[in-house]
């Protein structure tokens, strides 16, 4: 337990000195006060942790001296003691902000379990209103306030109130999901938020999952069922990974959005629908339609309005805000005080490429949390391929085109040979290992290879 300073504020000095010497032999610093017009000069002059104050004293009594405590915005907490025939005294003195109270006489036992429980629980209370705080230099649920976040935030405001579709595209982790629902938030449309993962939906249940069936439609529709293109009708459907929806589907989506009714399977009849569709990928767009997994007129119907969520290595100066975020989160479900973030640690978070964007962030961070056994987060906690600096990221000086030209294509086409090249040499120029490597199809590789002429 950190040594704590605690102000003992009672005009008998015998029982001052009782709860000093008690005090101390927990490690704490004692400080004393005969009445509360002493305990609030000493408060005004020097930082406690904790007041441990008598009702009963003159000048200022126990009661006085929590308001003007108050009053002055000192919010250390006060801990009261009363005789037994005054607990009346001492519930006002809850009302006005005491933690709690002990009632005289009293074994040291009981002021020793006061006192830790008066500490872990003003230090839990610390913890939320510094979450709020920190939360609120965000935006909506988001925390950063890097110049990318900052754009994100005026392009989902601008966006949120048309009935426009809206293409998110960015890496896995990044939080694109978030971005659909602070849309929605903001959209002051009525209906409901109604999320659709189309890569972790079989693609013999997708169909039946977006528009819904009648009973008797297929084996094992033993009733109706509603799709969530209808659920959604008012509100917002989100497609997230739109690029694994099978082609067909794609081209009856496509129906749908343009004629504003969808047909539940084996119904005669369709119902209308009012939908905005916020779909989502973690790939190129171009290259899935360069390798026939997204329908060009598809893409062009939902790209209206296109928002690139930022990687987190492009917005590195959120970097503490996310990590104390995701420190407080775990350690308040852990019932622990959240640890301290050393300058180590920090300066590896900050050198590190982030591959898992903000979702490998809150991971690690939460592993930090369960590891930690002091009240600061170092090297120790962190993953040895982070510590020993693998998948630190690239100075910027070292994507440069052979010719050292500064254009940004001949950067961008040389930075992208130089991957093809490098998964070709790890896969011993297996095509389709490559292509796996990289993220993309095969039909997409041959593509850059062909271009690149590699």
């Amino acid at each position: 337990m950190s040594v704590k300073r605690i102000l003992v504020v009672d005009n008998e000095a015998k029982m001052r000195r009782i709860l000093e010497l008690s005090l101390k032999s927990l490690g704490h610093v004692v400080v004393e006060a005969a009445d509360g017009a002493d305990a609030l000069a000493k408060v005004e002059q020097q930082s406690v942790d904790l007041v441990l104050t008598d009702l009963r004293m003159p000048r200022m009594d126990g009661i006085a001296l929590l308001a003007a405590l108050r009053q002055r915005g000192h919010d250390v907490p006060v801990i009261v003691m009363t005789a037994f025939g005054t607990i009346e005294t001492a519930v006002a003195a809850m009302k006005l902000g005491a933690i709690d109270y002990i009632i005289r006489p009293f074994e040291m036992e009981t002021v020793e379990m006061a006192v830790a429980r008066a500490l872990a629980m003003h230090a839990v209370q610390r913890e939320n209103r510094f979450l709020r705080e920190e939360i609120s230099r965000g935006w909506g649920e988001f925390i950063g306030v890097s110049p990318a976040m900052q754009s994100l935030y005026e392009l989902i405001q601008q966006v949120a109130p048309a009935r426009s579709s809206v293409f998110i595209v960015g890496e896995t982790g990044t939080g694109k999901e978030l971005v659909a629902r602070a849309m929605h938030a903001a959209s002051g449309r009525t209906g409901l938020f109604v999320p659709i993962n189309c890569a972790a939906i079989p693609a013999d249940l997708l169909e039946s999952e977006l528009f819904g069936h009648v009973k008797g439609a297929f084996t094992g529709a033993l009733r109706d069922r509603v799709g969530k293109c209808e659920l959604s009708s008012g509100g917002t459907i989100f497609l997230d990974e739109i690029t694994e929806m099978p082609v067909n589907l794609q081209a009856k989506l496509l129906r749908v959005l343009q004629e504003g009714s969808v047909e539940r399977l084996g119904a005669n009849a369709s119902v209308a629908v009012d939908l905005r569709v916020v779909a989502a990928t973690n790939r190129d767009p171009v290259e899935a339609m360069e390798a026939g997994q997204l329908r060009r007129d598809l893409h062009f119907r939902l790209n209206v309005v296109r928002i690139d969520v930022p990687k987190l290595s492009e917005r590195r100066g959120d970097l503490p805000l996310l990590a104390n975020h995701f420190l407080h989160k775990y350690a308040l479900e852990l019932g622990r005080v959240t640890p301290r973030l050393s300058a180590a640690v920090l300066e590896r978070l900050e050198a590190y490429a982030w591959p898992g964007n903000v979702r490998e962030l809150e991971n690690l961070m939460e592993r930090a949390v369960v590891l930690c056994r002091g009240d600061e987060l170092t090297m120790a906690q962190l993953p040895a391929e982070l510590v020993s600096g693998v998948g630190t990221a690239a100075p910027s000086s070292a994507i440069v085109s052979p010719e050292g030209s500064l254009i940004l294509k001949d950067r961008v086409e040389s930075l992208e040979r130089q991957l093809i090249e490098d998964a070709l040499a790890r896969s011993d120029n297996n095509k389709a290992a490559a292509a796996r490597l990289l993220g993309v199809s095969e039909r997409t590789l041959w593509y850059k290879l062909k271009t690149h002429q590699a």
